[in-house]
Parts: structure tokens; C-alpha cells; sequence
């Protein structure tokens, strides 16, 4: 995204108290922002060989044609998209939000999408859209499930891990700093300047919130700068980027390692380290938290990172831990004999 402006957002005191960060990646927002990624060239060191892998297996589903023809005419390479394409039903999954999509109204479907104007390479599929003519609403559907098959559910795992990163380091900030604190953290992709978030993007545009709050939705697709709806009217909606790994679908030796350290996995110790990063901690907490030393805590930290665990991640002068899906979901296989004892509690609230 191309940005020639300022957004910025108004909140009152009210607003502040209503404002919340989602927990879990927004199936419909990542599957519209990816096809941003697809069609354009940013992000070639992250998404370079995601793009190669997608359209291989778009070419071999057969579902090129459709995804260019349906797909593209609607959501352009960069700018406008029509926001009945992002429902909140998609923080749910994606079979509802795509239940979602289909259920739009037909007089909202139609003004949004002469939005898009008259630069789209496909205006007579927007116009059968549009009018839910032979080409129906769920055929578009349909062609955005494929879509979602084969460019985001084999990496869903990993775009899980880095959005609960992500929500674990937010809610540091709000226990350390208070909301004030987690607004500021959006730096360098946000400017918080109380009582106004900024934020580059495409055009200017001022939003109040008028006690309505924001919804805070953190997006793996989502690249360098925030997205928000185009209709001020919608519920306030802020999707940001997370931090991106170069080495996202690297293979290789790095698969080697993770299986050896797996292996050294076993014992109490480690389990009620690897518990204790739920909430995110530093080497320091995590020693003092498990009652080992401060080296003895690094070298668990080191292995269950290895492992796929856990991620660690720099906070000013400090490294948080944090407990990634994998980690997550080992956490939840352990019989309940096997389980280490509780850990911090995690965050109520806001967050």
C-alpha cells in the first residue's frame, strides 16, 4: 500500500476504555490483504517464495483463471477494497465469514463496489457481482475458499503463532504501562500522540471514534502500514502489521534442529519454563518464576526456541519469550499428571 496521507484517529477517554486487541488472526482480513501481496512486488524477502508456492498451486487446482477474473477485479492491487469483504465473522473463521460475504445486503454490495471505479480490468464480472446476476455471490465465494486453501491454510499455523506473539507482547505493555503504553508500542508503523494515533496511509482521513473505541486486529498479510474500513460508519476496525520472520519457509537444517531439540524436551524443568513464556517473560522472569538460574533459563529458552516453542523477541533493551502455537498446542496434549504447575496468570480485560 502507497501511502500519500495521514490517518488519524481520535479517541476520547471513553474510547480508550473501549478499545480491544483480538487474540487470533482474522481469516477474511488475511485472505483479502494476501491477494495485495500476491498481485503486487512489496515484501519480496518475506513473501517472495510464499508467492511462488501459491501460484504453483493455483495453477495446479486449475483456479488461475477464476481467481484473476472474480478475485482481482475486486480487490485491486493497492488502495480500495469493498470493506463487505472483511466482516467481523471472520474472526471466527472462514466459512463464516464467508457466510458473511454472502449475506451482505444488495444495496451495500453495489456501493461499494462503484467505488472501485473504472480502472478494474473486469468491470462486466463486477457488474454480474454487483447485481447478483449468473455470476452469484456464492460463485465469488466459492473462488475466495480456494483461494484461502491454497495461500493461507498451509501456513495458517505459523500466521497463528506470529498474531499470538504478537497479542502476548501487547498485553505486556498493558500490564507495564496501561493502554497509553500499547498505543505507543505501534512504532514505527503508528505515532501516538494523546490523545490521536497517527498512521501513514493512502489518504488523509480523520476518524472519531465517539466513545465507539477500536477494535485492534494484528495481520501477518498486512504490510508496513495499518488498514481501517473505508465506511467511517462501521464498527472502528484498525488491522496492523505484526513483526514478519525472513525465515518464515525456510527449510532444510533449521528442521533438523528443532527435531534434535524436541528430543531434549523431556523433564519438569523445561515444561514449567515453556509454561511460564504463555504470558511472555524475560530470561530474568523466567528464572525467577521456575526458581533456576539465570543461565539455566537461557539455555531452556535456547532449546525450546529451537524447538519451535517458543519465539524471543526484542523490547527496548530486554527479550520477551513467548510461547508460540506449536508450543501451545504441545501444552495441550500433556496428560494432566504430566502438567507443570500454573504459570502467570494471562491478562483479563482490554487485552
Amino acid at each position: 500500500m502507497r501511502h500519500r496521507g495521514i490517518l488519524r484517529i481520535h479517541f476520547t477517554t471513553e474510547d480508550l476504555a473501549r478499545t480491544h486487541l483480538v487474540d487470533v488472526p482474522d481469516a477474511m482480513w488475511e485472505t483479502v490483504l494476501s491477494l495485495h501481496i500476491l498481485r503486487g512486488r512489496a515484501g519480496r524477502a518475506v513473501f517472495g517464495e510464499w508467492r511462488r508456492r501459491v501460484r504453483g498451486d493455483l495453477y495446479r487446482r486449475g483456479a488461475v483463471g477464476a481467481v484473476r477474473e472474480r478475485l482481482f477485479s475486486v480487490v485491486p492491487e493497492t488502495g480500495y477494497f469493498p470493506d463487505f469483504l472483511t466482516p467481523p465473522e471472520g474472526l471466527l473463521g472462514l466459512e463464516a465469514g464467508l457466510e458473511a460475504v454472502c449475506g451482505a445486503p444488495s444495496r451495500r454490495i453495489a456501493a461499494e463496489l462503484e467505488r472501485l471505479g473504472n480502472e478494474n480490468d473486469a468491470s462486466s464480472w463486477v457488474s454480474a457481482l454487483a447485481g447478483r446476476g449468473t455470476r452469484t455471490l456464492s460463485e465469488f465465494a466459492e473462488t475466495l475458499r480456494i483461494y484461502h486453501e491454497a495461500a493461507l491454510r498451509p501456513y495458517w499455523a505459523d500466521i497463528r503463532s506470529r498474531v499470538h506473539t504478537d497479542r502476548a507482547l501487547r498485553a505486556r505493555q498493558l500490564r507495564e504501562g496501561g493502554i497509553g503504553a500499547v498505543l505507543g508500542g505501534f512504532a514505527p508503523h503508528m505515532r501516538w500522540r494523546a490523545p490521536v494515533l497517527e498512521a501513514d496511509y493512502p489518504v488523509d482521513k480523520e476518524l472519531y471514534l465517539d466513545g465507539r473505541g477500536v477494535l485492534l486486529v494484528p495481520s501477518y498479510f498486512c504490510w508496513r502500514y495499518p488498514v481501517s474500513f473505508a465506511d467511517p460508519e462501521l464498527p472502528p476496525t484498525l488491522v496492523y502489521p505484526v513483526e514478519h520472520d525472513l525465515q518464515w519457509l525456510a527449510s532444510g537444517p533449521s528442521s533438523g534442529r528443532a527435531d534434535a531439540a524436541l528430543g531434549r524436551l523431556l523433564g519438569p524443568t523445561r515444561a514449567a519454563v515453556l509454561q511460564a513464556t504463555i504470558v511472555g517473560l524475560t530470561t530474568g522472569e523466567l528464572a525467577e518464576h521456575v526458581g533456576i538460574s539465570a543461565a539455566g533459563a537461557s539455555q531452556h529458552a535456547t532449546t525450546l526456541r529451537e524447538a519451535g516453542l517458543i519465539t524471543s523477541r526484542r523490547q527496548a533493551n530486554r527479550t520477551i519469550h513467548v510461547l508460540t502455537a506449536l508450543g501451545s498446542a504441545l501444552l495441550a496434549q500433556r496428560e494432566p499428571g504430566d502438567r507443570p504447575g500454573p504459570g502467570p496468570r494471562a491478562e483479563t480485560g482490554l487485552l
